[in-house]
């Protein structure tokens, strides 16, 4: 009994067992803490390492499903993947972040932040303070983040019909899957966003674009619908596919007689009653079409089933219906359409319909697929993103392309200023970092020169994805910079025979930069404040 656990007493003298189970814990303290920590957190980010820039590799993850996907997207792929290590964990978060924030930068980040890690491990072995290394890194990424500040540049996004905001989508695009048709889809992304955006208070409501994707086709075939696309079709084959000048009746409520909530029985005993019964249910939905038809609706979306009997009836009284729409699809269709959403029958009245000037059912190839289609909406705000793909997993990487374009674009509309990609600004940022750290007395100007050098992993890995000499290409691209004081030189990863990225018009927006620099650096400092872990022993 004293081996597994000790009696004690509370204030009130009440007895009660203290368990001892330390004895099933693991527990790592001080330098080797650090070191598990870096270790684990350094190996996720080496796996996105060669997925960044426009000549990165793609991922293939299978799921234990067999479901399979492709990507280079950071974000997705350590979504998909099962990291168990409690540390490496935070680099996932990391990338969520990254995506919800900004939505494009989440391979970078990781990187980023890895590179942190490694060069941190060095001063720790070195014998510097983990809290030193971290005020050090904060000293330094404030540094970086006024240079980027300095060196960004803003620009007009109404200019030349919109082409700085295409070249900025094109440069999230680069790296893509689809960057074969990366200048159709950074229009449509731009053209979304435009049609969406209120420009009085910068903002991009994402509500309004809807990303609907159907295999098929090619990626040529990507269209922006101004309306809603609806992964539905007509209910009933003899009802008309196509409605113009359509006023919609939204319902949420079923097509059906009311069932009452308590358990109830029926005993019917004769044939009468059984028909007496058939027709009262039959007069419910004979009432239930007439009230949708006074109204003056000539189509109804039904967020739930009807049964043969009321899609019949519907027919008869040349009403076409669509059921089982979605609750999200339910919301942007009103929204749309200018409708109100119609709870129960006894409500529906004429100012509550949605109109549209044509609504039609469109089918694709041989297949039996369809799709409905609302177009010239009461609020043309709306729109609606249509990708087509020869398999599920392009149409799933295209439809992760364009949100990450969106991003981009709306990013551009809140702030419209730009850096230039290539790995320009960590060149620049470097410098600024090693300038600033000559000027601090401290220990912290060793953790801004690793900073600094952290820096140089992304147009490092820039150059190695290309195929290029890391460290001759980022020698010659530092010297340039340096040499010009011009700040725009970095990598040709396409081999375009130019260094200015100002020149090759590889945009990137400022947020995202900055966003990258600091949620990297807090991260960083989050793991280096770890000094002893305290975990199940089966899970070690």
């Amino acid at each position: 009994m004293n081996n597994q656990a000790m009696l004690a007493y509370d204030e009130f003298g009440r007895p009660f067992l203290i368990i001892k189970d330390q004895g099933e814990k693991k527990r790592v303290k001080g330098p080797e803490a650090y070191k598990a920590n870096i270790l684990a957190a350094r190996t996720v980010a080496n796996i996105l390492r060669s997925s960044l820039g426009p000549r990165g590799m793609d991922k293939m993850l299978v799921s234990p499903d067999g479901d399979i996907t492709v990507t280079n997207d950071g974000a997705t792929i350590l979504e998909q993947m099962e990291v168990e290590h409690q540390t490496a964990r935070l680099l996932v978060e990391l990338s969520k972040s990254q995506d919800n924030e900004i939505g494009d930068g989440t391979t970078g980040v990781v990187v980023m932040a890895g590179a942190l890690l490694e060069q941190a491990q060095i001063l720790l072995d070195k014998g510097l303070h983990p809290m030193k290394v971290a005020d050090g890194f904060e000293r330094a990424c404030q540094a970086a983040v006024a240079r980027c500040q300095e060196i960004a540049q803003p620009i007009d996004i109404f200019e030349n019909n919109h082409e700085q905001l295409i070249r900025a989508a094109i440069t999230s695009l680069g790296s893509k899957v689809v960057s074969n048709h990366q200048r159709a889809l950074a229009q449509i992304a731009v053209d979304a966003v435009l049609a969406v955006a209120d420009m009085e208070r910068k903002d991009v409501n994402f509500d309004l674009i809807k990303v609907e994707g159907k295999t098929g086709g090619t990626l040529a075939d990507t269209q922006l619908v101004r309306g809603i696309v609806v992964d539905k079709d007509i209910s009933h084959p003899q009802m008309v596919k196509e409605i113009r000048d359509a006023k919609i009746c939204i319902l949420t409520c079923p097509f059906e007689p009311p069932k009452p909530k308590t358990k109830h029985k029926l005993d019917i005993k004769t044939a009468e009653d059984y028909k007496k019964l058939q027709a009262q249910e039959k007069q419910y939905f004979i009432d239930m079409v007439q009230k949708v038809k006074e109204s003056g609706a000539n189509l109804v979306i039904c967020q739930w089933g009807f049964d043969d009997e009321a899609n019949h009836l519907l027919m008869q009284n040349q009403l076409p219906a669509v059921r089982w729409v979605g609750g999200v699809e339910i919301e942007l269709i009103a929204i749309a359409t200018g409708g109100r959403i119609i709870p129960r029958f006894q409500e529906i009245d004429s100012s509550k319909l949605g109109s549209a000037g044509l609504v039609k059912e469109v089918g694709f190839g041989t297949t039996k697929d369809k799709m409905i289609v609302i177009e010239e909406c009461a609020n043309s705000r709306a729109v609606t993103v249509f990708v087509r793909g020869g398999n599920k997993m392009i149409v799933d990487e295209a439809k992760r392309c364009i949100h990450d374009a969106v991003c981009v674009v709306r990013n551009l509309v809140r702030d419209n200023r730009v850096v230039f990609g290539g790995g320009s600004v960590e060149v620049a940022c470097g410098l600024a970092v090693h300038n600033a750290a000559d000027k601090v007395s401290t220990l912290e100007q060793y953790a801004m020169r690793a900073f600094a050098d952290a820096l140089d992993v992304i147009p490092t890995a820039l150059a190695e994805n290309s195929g290029l000499s890391s460290i001759d290409t980022l020698a010659a691209v530092r010297a340039m910079q340096v040499q010009q004081n011009y700040p725009y030189f970095g990598i040709d990863c396409l081999m375009k025979g130019s260094n200015d990225m100002r020149e090759q018009l590889v945009y990137e927006t400022l947020s995202s930069k900055v966003q990258q620099l600091q949620l990297a650096t807090q991260v960083v400092k989050m793991i280096l404040k770890i000094d002893d872990i305290i975990s199940p022993a089966e899970c070690c």
